[in-house]
């Protein structure tokens, strides 16, 4: 979920208040965020009754918010917030199990972004990602955070069939995306029926939370998801999530169809796992058969990776600005030529079935 330098979407400063229960993050974060002159801390808060009235009183622009905390966890708070003041707001987690399980239910609530907290603060681990933190919280600024859909809203699954490997001649759906892309992906994968061809996501997160999101979702769709692991084979009825954080994922050729590889290497377009090495691998080995999609996310990742693919042959749309929290990665691929198809994102599962039934009528 990391984005490049940090567009700057106003001339006003972002407005931002820090919620959490540590007084050492907090002095940490609000030094390190007042580095750049883009960006004002307008209040500190280290429980969720004091940040209500700074709410109230300030108006931030941007929220930082710590989903463990004392008498109204972040969770509840978050809630509260989306109902009656929606205001961008990026999770500062944890890696503990509780805490990895409160973030996703945050980012489905309606925040926008997550940032993994270091290990040890006092060792120099905020100082180390106050670039990365930076950036996120200005692109954060020019977000629209989506309440979350209720249960009517949310468009019922489609009928389950049983998983069949897949191989080399069949088709195959991607999709990149990153802020606002887990409540994104929690909106449209319902609608993939349990036969759907094999789907391949990179969404922008740390390590360590795909797995639990990959899990949610697998319990609401009729498709089988799970996270990556290297030599996974593409299987018509199953998506497959990137780890988050720690390797890139990529499509390989090999004896009896396609495998996925998980590699080490640097970011590519300041992410890791990134949309792009996908999407070029995919580009390389499968060209026309692959329908793709990029939905919500800052910066510019999946841009060239979609054009490949439109390159090759295949079928490519992006999530149009009114239903993107940010219109970032959607919007460098309109500009790079390479969408086929801008579509508001419930319109998104569809074209990239029918696109597939498409080219297997070809």
């Amino acid at each position: 979920m990391t984005p490049g330098p940090a567009q700057d979407t106003a001339q006003a400063p972002c407005r931002v208040l820090i919620v959490d229960d540590s007084a050492l993050v907090r002095r940490l974060l609000a030094r390190g965020l007042a580095e750049d002159p883009r960006i004002v801390v307008v209040g500190e808060a280290a429980d969720a009754y004091s940040a209500r009235d700074l709410m109230v009183a300030e108006e931030p622009d941007v929220l930082t918010l710590d989903v463990e905390m004392p008498r109204m966890n972040g969770l509840a708070f978050l809630r509260a917030v989306m109902a009656h003041m929606p205001t961008p707001t990026i999770v500062i987690s944890s890696h503990t199990r509780q805490s990895r399980r409160l973030t996703m239910d945050a980012l489905a609530a309606g925040a926008v972004d997550v940032i993994a907290k270091p290990e040890a603060a006092l060792g120099g681990g905020f100082a180390a990602q106050m670039s990365d933190i930076r950036a996120r919280v200005l692109a954060a600024k020019g977000a629209r955070p989506a309440r979350a859909p209720s249960a009517a809203d949310r468009p019922a699954p489609a009928g389950a069939a049983r998983p069949q490997p897949g191989d080399g001649g069949q088709g195959l759906i991607c999709i990149g995306c990153s802020t606002g892309g887990v409540e994104a992906l929690s909106r449209i994968m319902p609608q993939f029926p349990g036969d759907a061809p094999p789907i391949l996501i990179v969404q922008h997160m740390p390590e360590g939370f795909t797995a639990p999101f990959a899990d949610r979702l697998d319990a609401t769709c009729a498709v089988r998801v799970a996270e990556a692991r290297d030599g996974d084979r593409p299987e018509r009825g199953v998506a497959l999530i990137a780890p988050g954080g720690a390797r890139h994922m990529r499509l390989q050729r090999v004896r009896g169809g396609l495998a996925v590889r998980l590699e080490d290497g640097p970011p590519v377009n300041y992410s890791r796992p990134a949309v792009d090495v996908l999407f070029l691998s995919v580009a390389e080995v499968h060209g026309r058969h692959v329908s793709a999609a990029i939905l919500t996310g800052m910066g510019r990742d999946g841009a060239a990776g979609l054009a490949a693919i439109r390159g090759a042959g295949g079928r490519t749309c992006v999530q149009d600005e009114a239903s993107a929290v940010v219109f970032g990665m959607p919007g460098a691929a309109i500009a790079r030529g390479a969408a086929e198809r801008v579509l508001p994102l419930d319109a998104v599962p569809g074209f990239l079935l029918a696109a597939r039934q498409e080219r297997g009528a070809g």
